[in-house]
């Protein structure tokens, strides 16, 4: 099967038609303000407004106030919810929206059953752990520590590039992966020749 890509971290109409152009699946606007990649609503709304067809959206939460993330709903049309932060399973159901739900890959995580309690969830993202920090680390983990019976889409994040992306699609044979900051020219800014190298690597992977 072939592996979905999303990109992660759009702030801008060019570098989201970049990605298209490469051949993403997958756009990632972040909504944390604290995160380097934060976009405001109101630019998400004119780049998804701009957007080609079947190409999925993605909006990125963490720890966020209900309302808000109905409001971003609201004015974006977002197709998926990304869960990124300490939400509970009743907390990521309330929206009646498709969504998966981030795990970081703490030492002491148990990912089998982490996932049971997000029944609901669509799929399954890990990332790296770095405490006190809820992604986009740009750090790998040791993909060993995933379980093979994980019983849902397995989105790999944490750390990839046009470098590793290959490797980790032949070890974990993940349903698809995540990148922002390996494909970035500056954080926020993506470097549309790293895209088509990613892309690339995930085809020669495929």
């Amino acid at each position: 099967m072939r592996t979905r890509v999303k990109i992660c971290g759009i702030t801008r109409l060019e570098d989201a038609l970049a990605a298209i152009d490469a051949g993403a699946d997958a756009l990632g606007f972040v909504f944390y303000p604290p995160s380097p990649r934060y976009v405001e609503p109101a630019v998400a709304e004119v780049i998804i407004k701009q957007l080609p067809p079947f190409v999925s959206t993605v909006a990125l939460f963490v720890n966020e106030s209900p309302e808000q993330v109905r409001a971003v709903l609201d004015q974006t049309g977002i197709n998926l919810l990304q869960f990124h932060g300490d939400e509970s399973p009743d907390y990521c159901e309330q929206f009646n929206h498709p969504y998966f739900k981030a795990l970081r890959m703490s030492p002491d995580i148990d990912v089998v059953a982490e996932t049971e309690r997000f029944v609901a969830a669509r799929a399954i993202l890990l990332d790296a752990y770095r405490p006190g920090v809820p992604g986009g680390t740009g750090e790998a983990f040791d993909w060993d520590r995933i379980p093979a019976d994980i019983d849902k889409p397995l989105i790999l994040a944490g750390g990839l590039d046009q470098h590793n992306v290959a490797k980790a699609i032949c070890q974990v044979k993940p349903y698809a992966v995540d990148v922002s900051g390996g494909v970035e020219a500056a954080k926020g800014l993506k470097d549309s020749s790293k895209l088509i190298s990613f892309m690339n690597e995930v085809a020669r992977a495929n």
